[in-house]
């Protein structure tokens, strides 16, 4: 009973804590547990409103670096945005390359100097720095990008002439073109910078037209990036001299035939920002105080010379155009040796660190300061000999301050005289850049040449200075003579003939920060032009000739009258090969497997001829692939085993109804009786067993087979392969797809080859084909215009054939859409040709 009673107290209180409440400790802890999640709540809430408001700020700071890049660009322009990184790019890239060059070049001779008193110790060290960098030069270049051997100039004229040389302006020719010469040159051998700084250039502006994602439409176009490779050409020259100006120039004369003169602001601009970086580096890195010439001069201003001197300058002029063509012919007769002399060439195939060993060897060993080099100033590097060729003192007795007796000593031996280290550098310095410019590495020829002829022009001006020691009378005032004048117009009179290119007269100007002598120098850079001119070819068509590269040559031997006098269908390739609408498949396999060339006309019937446009080689063989190749095989095989298995699949169930009536009829019932539900089923699931037991065997094959052939694990037999290609081969191709250029470039059959020649070297062409009303009558290229301009060859079609050479494979020249041709193609064509 007391039980009873608690329990009832107990449900009441129950009963009036739910009626009314009560405060305990159960409900704190859930009012402050819920004060807390309200408060995450809010904290989560705000952080929510936080990022809302840092992601629309994102957006928003994302469309105005959208928008302001769209005004910059659209107001700027692209070409001014690429022209400038370009040039700050290419700054950059030299202040390194010459940064490295002079740190290897230093410690060559500071290891010299530190093994002082010890001479077998300091040979040992003086020849075998450069034998090491070379040889690393060597098989850094072969293994890295073997283009980048040589200078650059050449090929980047070939290419700005409309030739594809492939892989040449890749990223790995361009670290293996910077790292190759920093080496090469810092193994102070004579070789130059400027050749190799052009090539450099130009890969990088092809590098940053595929970077910069905002030019890529710009750059994709075709005559827009050989304007901004023209333009690379100038920045590389720019950027080695810090000469804009005569960077520009030079790389028009060295590169173009014909110049846009459109192209003109953008060389400018790319060369002046490359320069003034390039300058602004040398002050950053306090090497200069401000902003100079790269090698500045402090001739005298109010009368630099006498107008009798001129018979001077004259001379260097004459002695330099006919050292100018000396060197070019050693150079070649060098290579030629080296390639057509068999013992030779065998000596040096054997392995090719042989070559570079040697010459590294016999030059350094000569240069060697206690040796012969002490009377050529050995020790000096090449920036160093050049400042001191274009000093301002003259260095005959009697007219230098003591703060000038070092860079004599440099020139004066006790044994000897001034005049005769002079002769013994010129000469010493001659052939050795002639054979140096011929290893296997990134090699210049230009600043090498530009120091012989400052030297040369140095001994003419200290001869002048002897032979009128208290100078040249003006009226009652005598004026003496400045050596380093003449060392100014010998280094531009024999760059420039060798080269063959008058704006080396403003690269020095630029150069030493004077103009005094403008007048000296030009009339000895003409007179150096013209006498080279009648000898040699430049430099740079030498090496174009040497490497057979696929370059149009001048008029320069060839009358003009004459050129008149021959027209096209005189050379043109008359017998073409062609596609026509009405052409089969077998047409196409039978015309690529013929020729391995680039294009092909396409004509609309056999009949009219008429001339519709032209394919490209890679468009058509993905043509017939995807019509006899090997998915469209299998995808017809998988067809014919699909269609197959459905018609078997007919016949298995036609075969199982008749065996399924016979069963149910052996087990006494008929087919047609109405059985129960359960009956029924008992009974498919007999008829299913026995299904299995009868024909599982076969099912199972055929179950793998349509598993083999969705794996596209089987194929058709060699019979039926033949058989299938056979059928669709006869089959009329279709070109409702293709990429068809409808407008190649053509000429007519009267066209003169003094017009052929403009516009083949005008517009870069690389073919054309013949028309008369429409029609295609014939096809002249590259090849032919070239042997036409050489003389040797004026021909018809059965000329070409009697030469081995196939008048088809003329058609195949490359699409005037891709305006190039491949090296190898053209160098396989040639080599036909001859044999």
């Amino acid at each position: 009973m007391a039980n009873m009673q608690d329990a009832t107290s107990r449900q009441l209180g129950y009963e009036q804590t739910l009626m009314y409440g009560r405060y305990t400790r159960d409900l704190g802890l859930f009012a402050k547990t819920e004060a807390a999640r309200i408060r995450r709540q809010e904290e989560a809430k705000k952080e929510k409103n936080l990022k809302l408001l840092e992601n629309r700020f994102c957006t928003r700071c994302c469309s105005y670096l959208v928008w302001a890049k769209d005004a910059i660009f659209g107001r700027i322009g692209e070409d001014w945005i690429f022209l400038l990184v370009l040039g700050v790019v290419m700054a950059l890239l030299s202040f390194l390359l010459d940064y490295a060059i002079a740190k290897f070049q230093t410690a060559h001779v500071w290891f010299y100097y530190e093994l002082q008193g010890q001479p077998i110790l300091q040979y040992l060290a003086w020849v075998s720095f450069p034998i090491v960098f070379i040889m690393f030069s060597t098989g850094f270049t072969h293994l890295v990008g073997p283009n980048a051997i040589g200078s650059g100039i050449p090929e980047m004229k070939t290419i700005l002439r409309g030739v594809i040389l492939k892989e040449y302006l890749t990223f790995r020719t361009l670290i293996s073109k910077m790292v190759g010469l920093a080496t090469s040159i810092g193994s102070s051998l004579p070789i130059g910078k400027e050749g190799p700084f052009v090539h450099i250039a130009s890969m990088v502006a092809n590098l940053l037209g595929k970077l910069i994602r905002s030019s890529k439409g710009v750059y994709e176009n075709e005559s827009r990036n050989y304007n901004m490779l023209a333009a690379a050409c100038a920045v590389g020259v720019s950027c080695t001299f810090s000469a804009p100006i005569g960077g520009v120039l030079f790389s028009i004369e060295v590169t173009a035939t014909y110049f846009a003169v459109s192209n003109y602001w953008r060389g400018f601009f790319s060369a002046v920002c490359s320069a003034f970086v390039f300058r602004l580096m040398a002050v950053w890195v306090k090497e200069e105080e401000t902003i100079t010439a790269l090698f500045k001069t402090s001739f005298r201003v109010d009368f630099p010379f006498d107008v009798q001197e001129f018979i001077a300058f004259s001379l260097i002029g004459v002695v330099t155009g006919f050292g100018g063509a000396l060197f070019v012919y050693i150079h070649r007769k060098i290579v030629e040796f080296n390639r057509k002399h068999k013992r030779a060439r065998q000596f040096l195939q054997k392995n090719r660190f042989i070559y570079p060993t040697i010459v590294a060897f016999v030059i350094s060993s000569l240069t060697f300061p206690l040796g012969v080099g002490q009377f050529m100033a050995g020790e000096l590097t090449s920036k160093q000999a050049l400042n001191e060729l274009f000093s301002n003192t003259t260095w005959t007795t009697g007219q230098a301050d003591m703060d000038d007796a070092e860079v004599i000593s440099h020139w004066k031996h006790p044994n000897s005289n001034i005049y005769v280290t002079l002769v013994i550098f010129i000469v010493m310095r001659f052939w050795m850049t002639a054979v140096a410019v011929t290893l296997p590495v990134p090699a210049g020829v230009f600043m090498p040449v530009f120091i012989i002829g400052a030297a040369f022009g140095r001994l003419v001006g200290e001869c002048m200075a002897a032979w009128f020691p208290d100078g040249v009378r003006s009226g009652e005032d005598l004026y003496r003579i400045v050596p380093g004048g003449y060392a100014v117009v010998g280094a531009a009179a024999l760059s420039g003939s060798v080269t063959h290119t008058i704006s080396t007269s403003v690269i020095v100007f630029e150069l030493t920060g004077q103009i005094v002598h403008i007048l000296p120098v030009m009339i000895a850079v003409l007179i150096a032009n013209a006498i080279a001119h009648l000898l040699q070819p430049s430099i740079y068509d030498s090496i174009i000739q040497i490497k057979r590269l696929p370059y149009l040559p001048d008029f320069a031997n060839f009358s003009t009258k004459k050129s008149y006098n021959v027209f096209v269908e005189d050379i043109m390739i008359k017998h073409v090969r062609y596609l026509s609408f009405d052409s089969t498949y077998q047409d196409l396999k039978i015309l690529l497997d013929m020729s391995k060339h680039s294009a092909y006309p396409i004509v609309d019937n056999k009949d009219s001829m008429i001339l519709l446009g032209s394919m490209q080689k890679h468009v058509l063989e993905q043509l017939l692939d995807s019509h006899v190749g090997r998915v469209a095989r299998l995808a017809a095989f998988s067809e014919m085993q699909r269609q197959k298995s459905a018609s078997d699949n007919n016949l298995a169930e036609g075969r199982s109804r008749h065996d399924d009536s016979e069963e149910i009829t052996v087990l006494g019932l008929h087919p047609q009786s109405n059985a129960s539900v359960t009956s029924t089923s008992s009974i498919k699931s007999i008829l299913k067993k026995s299904k299995h037991l009868f024909t599982g065997s076969d099912s199972g094959a055929e179950s793998s087979d349509v598993s083999q052939v969705d794996r596209g694990s089987l194929d058709m037999t060699p019979e039926e392969q033949a058989s299938w290609e056979n059928e669709k081969l006869q089959e009329l191709i279709k070109f409702d797809n293709c990429q068809i250029d409808p407008a190649p470039f053509q000429l007519v059959e009267k066209t003169s080859l003094h017009k052929v020649h403009s516009l083949f070297s005008l517009l870069g062409l690389n073919h054309a084909y013949v028309t008369t009303l429409g029609r295609l009558v014939g096809v002249v290229a590259l090849k032919e215009v070239r042997r036409a301009i050489e003389g040797s060859h004026l021909y018809d079609s059965s000329d070409s054939e009697a030469d081995g050479v196939s008048d088809e494979d003329e058609t195949t020249s490359e699409n005037s859409s891709s305006r190039g041709q491949t090296e190898h193609e053209l160098q396989m064509m040639v080599e036909n040709k001859r044999s």
